[in-house]
């Protein structure tokens, strides 16, 4: 499929590199461009010199779609299409981005977000086609669809049963996350732009055992994948063991932000989203040889989506250093310093400082409990000493005669499992 990209800036110089990313991602050559500065117009985004160039550009590349950067409303897709030729889309950077989740979205979950964005999208569509209709105009045409009268109603009943169905499935996650961390899990989340190289990131850090219901359906994230250097490379979420000796660790990669979303479509995403807000730790990652100024823009709408809901400490993950020199890593260092304070700054790549970022995320973890417990000599009571072994860090364990002693670390909630434990427990009756 061949794309034409269009962009309208109100000041200053369009930037068409992540929307031509993106619409790389979703399967599309782009073949030219169409920039324009200038104030919005209402009925066609650009002005209407600039979509007879855009109109002249589809023909002389035979192209299947014009891609803008800008998001459009049903009434600008209309008249657009009005001056294409017959049969080539119109699409928005929100069609796009939905687009790329439908093809990606490979889980139940996933597949229930995008179907409810689609149906967010729609459904001030399914209005104007209304409105289309009653001015005996043609909605058929130009990308809106033929118009249907119940549509709308439709609309809003899927988007109810949708999100009933994407609330049980909550319910059922929040359940194991809490089941993870009563089995003595710290749980750390991966969060930030996509591209990133969160998965990369993942990689480099977690044992090769995936503990996640999405097995098999992020081959991805299998260790001997080459990383791709695409976006949405990861859209639902996957969670695995970090490779950490004194403490289970599990760490989780979700779907990477992208600037400038609607509400509607971070909404729909929301319970993706839950696994960052309840996370122990969120690592937030940042490609650091983006040029600073974009840093910054990522950073601070990283911590406006982020600060909304989560309670987590942040750490500041600096990605990428392969890329950069020393001189250009202090530079940016420096200039992020008020919203990074104590970044880390690392390799994914090439697994440079990994050891570093491991003891910096057991740094940050909740601290564990230390404690000791008697256990009587029981024939239960080496399970449960094998159980604290499999959940804590045991510094020693005494075997005596009619107890067992065990001194061991861990958090608080295995530290209160292991004390019911040994509540139950009972030494066994002597006869007389």
């Amino acid at each position: 499929m061949i794309a034409i990209i269009a962009k309208r800036v109100d000041d200053g110089t369009a930037d068409t590199s992540e929307i031509s990313e993106l619409a790389r991602a979703a399967g599309y050559t782009v073949a030219g461009e169409v920039t324009q500065k200038r104030r919005e117009d209402p009925a066609l985004e650009i002005g209407e010199g600039k979509a007879e160039e855009m109109a002249a550009r589809v023909v002389e590349a035979d192209a299947d779609a014009v891609i803008f950067d800008n998001r459009l409303d049903p009434y600008q897709t209309y008249n657009l299409g009005k001056k294409l030729p017959e049969g080539v889309e119109v699409i928005d950077r929100f069609t796009l981005i939905l687009d790329i989740f439908g093809q990606r979205a490979q889980t139940r979950k996933a597949q229930l977000q995008v179907e409810l964005a689609e149906l967010r999208y729609e459904l001030p569509r399914a209005e104007a086609k209304a409105s289309l209709a009653k001015r005996e105009e043609r909605p058929g045409f130009m990308g809106l669809g033929e118009y249907d009268e119940s549509r709308e109603e439709d609309i809003k009943k899927q988007i109810s049963r949708i999100k009933d169905e994407l609330d049980r499935i909550a319910v059922t996650e929040e359940q194991r996350r809490e089941q993870r961390r009563e089995s003595g899990f710290d749980l750390v989340a991966l969060a930030g732009y996509t591209n990133a190289g969160k998965s990369t990131l993942m990689r480099r850090l977690a044992a090769d055992v995936d503990v996640d219901e999405n097995e098999d359906l992020h081959p991805d994230l299998d260790t001997t994948a080459e990383s791709e250097d695409r976006l949405f490379t990861t859209l639902g979420t996957t969670t695995r063991k970090l490779d950490f000796d004194r403490r289970n660790v599990l760490l989780t990669d979700t779907v990477g932000f992208i600037s400038d979303l609607p509400h509607w479509l971070v909404e729909s995403f929301k319970s993706t989203l839950d696994e960052v807000y309840r996370a122990d730790l969120v690592l937030l990652v940042v490609d650091v040889s983006d040029p600073v100024e974009e840093i910054r823009e990522k950073l601070v709408t990283s911590h406006d989506t982020l600060y909304e809901r989560n309670e987590a400490p942040i750490v500041t993950v600096l990605n990428k250093i392969d890329k950069v020199d020393d001189e250009e890593l202090a530079e940016k260092r420096e200039a992020l310093s008020a919203l990074a304070p104590n970044p880390i700054a690392v390799s994914g790549k090439e697994g440079r400082n990994a050891e570093e970022l491991l003891a910096r995320i057991d740094d940050e973890l909740p601290d564990w409990e230390r404690e000791r417990l008697v256990l009587p000599m029981t024939e239960d009571t080496m399970s449960v000493v094998s159980w604290i072994h499999d959940n804590a860090r045991v510094n020693d364990v005494t075997y005596g005669d009619e107890d067992v002693v065990v001194d061991f670390e861990a958090r608080p909630a295995i530290v209160e499992q292991s004390r019911a434990r040994a509540g139950d427990l009972s030494r066994p009756v002597e006869s007389a």
